[in-house]
């Protein structure tokens, strides 16, 4: 996965669930909780997610994340251009299954030929 669609993952997890944990977020994006933790502070870095403590009972160390109006702008570019890389990768495996199909159309013609 790309940085950028890391980067949206993680965005659209927070913005679901600001009360997840590192590991449940890494977990949601398929990634380690180090990893997790790197784009997450990297996000806090720029200003786009804020984290308060809360008390929850089961974990007085808990934290709230919550995406701040420029990390809601920023997930929104971010899913335009994932959207778009997206569509493209659809569109080239599309070609490549067709052209999977036709060889073995071609193949069987000349089997059954």
């Amino acid at each position: 996965m790309s940085t950028e669609g890391t980067r949206y993952h993680l965005l659209r997890l927070l913005e679901d669930n600001p009360e997840a944990t590192q590991r449940e977020l890494a977990m949601g994006m398929g990634v380690s909780v180090g990893k997790a933790n790197y784009v997450l502070r990297a996000l806090m870095d720029k200003g786009l997610v804020k984290a308060q403590n809360f008390r929850r009972s089961d974990n007085k160390r808990a934290y709230l994340y919550k995406l701040t109006p420029a990390g809601v702008a920023e997930k929104m570019r971010i899913a335009r251009s994932y959207l778009a890389q997206r569509k493209a990768e659809y569109e080239r495996i599309r070609e490549e299954i067709e052209a999977l199909e036709a060889e073995l159309g071609a193949l069987r013609a000349e089997e059954d030929g």
